[in-house]
């Protein structure tokens, strides 16, 4: 398939103008000229999924390789040596980012990995009304997300509204008021913040709360003409108990 006809049909999936101003989702690396002979999957792209991936090849991933300003190609570090890699290799990016967030990953993390029922969505924000105690919320969080630990602030015994954003989404906090926030990479000053704001938090994790963009992806994608391969790369972190 010609590389524009995969990114119009992402494009009708989850529109790219959907995207925050900030995010560089889309075409990151390639021409919409290209033949593409098979498609990959990944939450990021690393070296290791770069040496699975064959020449001639399209990876799609949450994270866009390029964020932010890339003032200069130094091969030698990061994101540079990866894109001489892809060069090389005459392999093709498209990012699906916030585009993505808010069209199908945080619903389906809220609703079909947590199990809880949306009672509507804000932007990126998934909502739910019940009752939780602060044991049964947490214990629902590490066994859905398989978390080896769980990092909370302002810890409530009487849960009655969640809301989720996957990722890193804590700078939000003052978009809604709910009793429970989860999202990840919760930083020193969002627990303050919110600990002020009588809102707890649950730190979800970052790869932990994403790790689902490929599974949900493929199977939109299982109807096109060219092979799609579910390669994710690993999670940055490991842990030390």
């Amino acid at each position: 398939m010609k590389l524009l006809e995969i990114y119009n049909f992402l494009d009708n999936l989850s529109p790219f103008e959907l995207q925050e101003k900030w995010d560089n989702s889309g075409l990151n690396v390639g021409s919409f000229e290209n033949e593409i002979k098979k498609v990959y999957l990944s939450l990021d792209i690393d070296n290791e999924l770069l040496e699975q991936v064959e020449p001639n090849s399209l990876i799609i991933t949450h994270h866009p390789l390029i964020f932010g300003g890339l003032v200069s190609l130094d091969f030698s570090k990061y994101p540079s040596n990866l894109i001489q890699t892809m060069v090389k290799k005459d392999i093709s990016h498209i990012a699906m980012h916030t585009n993505f967030d808010k069209t199908h990953l945080n619903k389906y993390v809220f609703e079909d990995i947590l199990g809880f029922k949306a009672k509507n969505s804000e932007d990126y924000i998934c909502l739910a009304e019940g009752n939780w105690t602060k044991d049964e919320l947490i214990n629902i969080i590490r066994n859905k997300l398989e978390l080896e630990y769980i990092k909370a602030v302002n810890p409530k015994d009487n849960i009655k509204s969640i809301g989720l954003i996957t990722g890193s989404g804590a700078s939000m906090i003052d978009e809604t008021v709910v009793d429970c926030f989860l999202t990840g990479d919760i930083k020193y000053h969002d627990a303050i913040k919110a600990s002020a704001q009588n809102m707890m938090m649950i730190d979800v994790g970052h790869y932990e709360s994403e790790r689902f963009f490929a599974d949900i992806l493929f199977k939109h994608l299982e109807v096109l003409p060219i092979l799609v391969i579910i390669s994710n790369s690993k999670n940055p972190f490991t842990y030390s108990k």
